[in-house]
């Protein structure tokens, strides 16, 4: 087919009509076939994947083109050609498909059970004809690796101090790690069946809970999602303030993520400095909007605060003092020579590795990878604000860490310039009684969320899917730490700062 474009090539399909703000096809089995085809060597990166009972779905980016859309394809007999052998970030995705929704991936390898550890009251429950539950709980096979002198270290899924549960299991040959293998899904909550049939307000709700150290981007991509399906348009005022509470939100857990990778590095002090920072963030934000988290403050149709001038002036004067602390901190990190002893060199991804995954936020960026959904395709109020998105190739922990740093500092700058140049007028308006599907994007701390969803005119939400960034970042963990020290995984792994909940759903 020569060098097509993404839209060209799915034209070729049948459009459904109501699909905003980018197209959807319905592929027949050819067309599905041919897609995974053009995958192995087109320039399309895959943004998200997700199931409904007889559907299978996938967005799409051209990343040359920088078109968007969704391709589906009518799964008849409950089977889909997987693209996970031509996309391996993908290959989790349809595992844990097939374990939600009973769609099976025909020709994926790697078939275990995902999210289900044999403990659900039904197997496959969102499918049409669910089974019953497991006799006893999965033994999970994990992969074997052979040599003389290796040795297992199982760690998880309870870990020490508060975090969530993941299971991490270490073949090493003495210290040196040789394979890492990860088992997730402990923190699945059935958020896909929860949202289906939820009135719009519960919905919001459910959706800013995914992640709640990301609830603003989610609750963000949620909205932007149901106002492209129902065409709402937004006054300014409201994508503005919008803007202030989303990197806010990415100040306070890029600083505070800064403090953990020292403190791994058994420099405890940074991790109680960015603490004190990101407590200013925190109560700066309960003070203006109502929330620490600013939870439930972004909502479809706008905000659900509004920001007075007093506290725009307060919030100015605290950012004044709080960039010169930042700074402070940033030369302690660039001049403490025990703390570069430890994290240069240390964990690195390759850039291929990042760009066949599509790994975005400060991992992607880390190692190459400068996609922004701020920038592309854009959104409110950024496609008004001159941006920089640093980008560095190392890709080891340290690179993770600066540019942690130099996405705060832009942040803080964001944030000033919202403030500055805020518009006046109303901050939210009501949402049309409107039927549609969306498709809503939204740039986390930690890189791109996805939020689709078909509504019905009665303000119900019929079906909804959020993806998170972790879903394509996990995976590299695992190759980063390989030929590291295993003393070094707490530093890696808090350099990559992957969400459980987010990912398991």
């Amino acid at each position: 087919m020569g060098d097509v474009t993404l839209l060209e090539f799915l034209s070729l399909g049948r459009p459904v009509e109501g699909h905003r703000p980018w197209p959807r096809f319905l592929l027949d089995l050819k067309g599905w076939r041919q897609l995974i085809d053009r995958l192995r060597v087109a320039e399309w990166s895959v943004m998200a994947e997700w199931a409904e009972r007889e559907h299978i779905h996938v967005a799409l980016r051209d990343e040359t083109a920088g078109d968007i859309a969704v391709a589906s394809h009518h799964c008849a007999d409950r089977r889909f050609l997987a693209l996970g052998n031509v996309r391996p970030g993908v290959i989790r995705i349809e595992r844990a498909i097939h374990d939600v929704w009973g769609l099976t991936p025909v020709g994926l390898e790697d078939r275990r059970h995902w999210l289900d550890h044999g403990r659900w009251p039904s197997r496959m429950p969102l499918a049409a004809q669910p089974m019953g539950p497991s006799a006893e709980p999965d033994s999970y096979p994990f992969l074997k690796a052979e040599g003389e002198g290796l040795h297992q270290i199982p760690v998880g899924p309870v870990h020490a101090g508060v975090i969530e549960p993941g299971h991490f299991r270490f073949h090493c040959q003495g210290e040196a790690v040789v394979r890492l293998e990860q088992r997730l899904g402990y923190q699945h909550k059935g958020i896909e069946g929860l949202l289906s049939g939820a009135p719009l307000d519960k919905a919001a709700r459910i959706a800013g809970r995914v992640s709640g150290d990301a609830t603003v981007a989610y609750s963000l991509a949620f909205a932007r999602a149901v106002e492209a399906a129902t065409g709402c348009e937004l006054p300014q005022r409201a994508h503005w303030l919008r803007g202030v509470m989303a990197e806010m939100e990415r100040v306070a857990n890029h600083v505070f993520d800064i403090g953990a990778v020292c403190n791994d590095a058994a420099f405890a002090v940074m991790l109680s400095h960015m603490g004190v920072l990101r407590e200013k963030i925190l109560r700066a934000n309960d003070a203006l909007f109502g929330h620490r988290l600013n939870m439930d403050r972004v909502v479809p149709g706008g905000v659900a605060r509004d920001l007075s001038d007093e506290g725009a002036e307060a919030l100015k004067h605290l950012l004044h003092g709080f960039v010169r602390l930042f700074d402070q901190a940033y030369q302690l990190y660039e001049n403490t020579p025990s703390l570069s002893d430890r994290t240069v060199s240390t964990g690195i991804v390759q850039t291929s590795l990042i760009h066949r995954f599509g790994a975005g936020g400060f991992v992607g960026r880390a190692s190459g990878r400068g996609h922004d959904a701020r920038q592309a395709p854009g959104y409110p109020p950024y496609d008004k604000l001159d941006m920089t998105v640093p980008v560095l190739t190392e890709g080891d922990v340290n690179a993770r860490v600066l540019v942690r740093f130099a996405e705060a500092k832009e942040s803080l700058h964001l944030i000033n310039r919202m403030l500055h140049e805020m518009p006046d007028g109303a901050f939210r308006v009501p949402v049309p009684e409107v039927a549609g599907e969306g498709l809503g994007l939204a740039e986390s701390f930690r890189g791109e969320v996805v939020v689709w969803l078909r509504m019905g005119a009665d303000h119900v939400v019929e079906r909804c899917h959020t993806h998170d960034p972790s879903w394509f970042q996990w995976p590299l963990l695992e190759a980063a730490i390989e030929g590291n020290i295993v003393a070094d995984f707490p530093l890696c792994n808090k350099s990559f700062n992957c969400s459980y909940s987010g990912h398991d759903l």
